[in-house]
Order: C-alpha cells, then sequence, then structure tokens
C-alpha cells in the first residue's frame, strides 16, 4: 500500500543521546519518511553521535546552523527543504510508534479541513502531558491558574484550566484550539496557504500562535486521542531555567500582541503587559528559591551522612 509522502522536521539543541533515539524511532516507522535534522548550532557531540550512526541512510538530511536562531527559524528552515505532502514537527526528545505516522496519515487523509493535528504526548511514566490539548491561555485563564482558582472549576466553569488534563480522553479526533509544538502533523497544503511559523518567536508561543492562524484561515486543529508517543519534555532546556522562562513570557507577550491587544483598549492591554513581565519575576524568584532550598538540604544531608 503507498502512503502520501511524508517529512519529519526534527530541531536539534543539546538533545543528547534523545536525539539519536527518536530520529531511530522514526526510521523504524512503518511508512519511512525523509528526516530532516535542523541542528541550531549543538555542543553536547548530539549531532555527531547522530552522523555517526545513520551516516549512510537515504532518508536522512543533516542542517547545520552556525547559530542558534530559536525553534520557528529552524522549522522554517526545513519547510523550505521539505516537499512532501504532509509534515511531521517533532521534538528530539520524543519517542514515536511504528505507526504513528500511518495512522495521523489516516486521519487528515479522511478530511481535507484538517490542516493541523496532534497526538496524545505522554510522559514517560505513561501518564498524559499537559499541554498536548488545551484553550488558547488567555490573560483570565493564566490569571485563575496563577492564583489557583481551578480548583473552583466545578462551580463554575469560568475556572476551568486552559489544559485538558484532568478531562477524559475523547473516543475519536476532536477540534480543538491548541496542540503541542512537539508533535504538530500538518498538510503541507494548508502551510503554503497560512503560512510558516512566525520566527519572531524564539522559544515558546509559535505552536499557539500557528494554531490559531490555521483556524482563523479556515483549517480544523484536531487533537487525535488513539495516536500516542512519549516525551521526555525539557531535555534541551533543563540548564537554563531562567533562560526559557525569558523567552515563555516573551513569547506570549508576542501572542498577546498579535492577536489579543488590537482588539482591547490601551490601558487593559497595558496592565496585562506589566502583568507578563510581573509574573516572569516571580517565577525567577521562585525558582532561585528552590534552588538554594535545594542545595540546603543536599549539604545537610551530606553533613549528617559523614
Amino acid at each position: 500500500m503507498s502512503f502520501p509522502s511524508t517529512s519529519v522536521l526534527i530541531v536539534n539543541y543539546n538533545a543528547g543521546g534523545h536525539l539519536r533515539a527518536c530520529v531511530e524511532s522514526v526510521l523504524d516507522a512503518t511508512v519511512v519518511p525523509n528526516v530532516i535534522v535542523v541542528d541550531n548550532n549543538s555542543t553536547d557531540g548530539s549531532l555527531d553521535t547522530l552522523i555517526r550512526s545513520f551516516a549512510d541512510h537515504p532518508s536522512l538530511t543533516v542542517i547545520c546552523n552556525d547559530k542558534n536562531d530559536g525553534f520557528a527559524r529552524a522549522c522554517n528552515t526545513g519547510i523550505d527543504r521539505a516537499c512532501s505532502t504532509y509534515l511531521l514537527f517533532l521534538n528530539p526528545d520524543c519517542i514515536i510508534k511504528k505507526e504513528t505516522i500511518e495512522q495521523m496519515i489516516a486521519v487528515l487523509e479522511q478530511d481535507p479541513s484538517i490542516g493541523l493535528a496532534g497526538c496524545l504526548i505522554q510522559n514517560p511514566d505513561g501518564s498524559e502531558q499537559a499541554g498536548c490539548r488545551r484553550r488558547i491561555p488567555t490573560p483570565w485563564l493564566v490569571l485563575i491558574r496563577a492564583l489557583g482558582l481551578t480548583r473552583f472549576k466545578q462551580r463554575s466553569p469560568t475556572f476551568a484550566a486552559f489544559e485538558l488534563i484532568d478531562q477524559p480522553l475523547p473516543e475519536h479526533p476532536i477540534d480543538i484550539d491548541a496542540i503541542s509544538g512537539a508533535f504538530m502533523f500538518v498538510r503541507r497544503a494548508a502551510i503554503e496557504r497560512v503560512g510558516n511559523l512566525d520566527d519572531g518567536y524564539f522559544l515558546h508561543a509559535e505552536d499557539l500562535d500557528w494554531c490559531i492562524r490555521f483556524r482563523k484561515a479556515g483549517y480544523r486543529v484536531v487533537f487525535v486521542p488513539h495516536v500516542s508517543i512519549v516525551h521526555n519534555k525539557g531535555v534541551s532546556s533543563r540548564d537554563r531555567p531562567i533562560w526559557v522562562e525569558w523567552h515563555k513570557h516573551r513569547g506570549m507577550a508576542r501572542l498577546y500582541n498579535k492577536f489579543l491587544f488590537p482588539n482591547i483598549v490601551f490601558p487593559a492591554a497595558l496592565m496585562i503587559r506589566v502583568m507578563i513581565w510581573i509574573r516572569f519575576a516571580l517565577v525567577v524568584v521562585r525558582n532561585e528559591l528552590r534552588a538554594v532550598i535545594g542545595v540546603g538540604c543536599r549539604n545537610r544531608t551530606s553533613r549528617l551522612g559523614s
């Protein structure tokens, strides 16, 4: 049986041994795609390991950037190189199953109005990973989460979280506001209409931006519950939490500036901008306190054990 052509685009930045495992799982699929790895100037040897392992594989293309210009720009480099019917954007710390690509093709082939689809993303322990099915995180939804008000969601839908992880899995593919950028299965014809990822985002929120733009263009964004993968989240960013938080908040500010602020009065937009960066400062302080407490606990444990 023949299948429409598919390319898998993987952006790598210091993903270690996860990159090789990810590519191996893709090349072992029942539908073997073209694999394009775009490396953002990694320094951990992950790309060298990949090349040594699959140097002669005809389905693998490696693009080496001389600097890290961000996730979205690297994805766009891969888009410009790929010429297949479908594209799968896959994080380098993900492992897919043999039938993953075949199953996703089947879903999109059934309905040409589906432009973008995600699947059930699981943590290594098998639990559902937050973010693979969600609503757009509006300022209100972010605020009620920060204040812990989502515990009142049973009393009123006003306090419902933007992540839908606490809801039962649907029995079939459903339309959804947004999926995770760790796994995005996309129709090439839709990209040509919607446009590439916005490379004004460096890291985070570019997937939300794309979901909004796809829906505005009339395409369905779909969550596919019967297809699952494993994601070892945050491999490339564990050692740089403040850097990651900076780009996460910067990305949300850009998202709101594009899609929210033009529709609200200036004082409200200004207040939201200020709240974004206050939240960033609080997150940094929280992370620093946790680090200090963690060091203190380890030192006390060490003294007790000596």
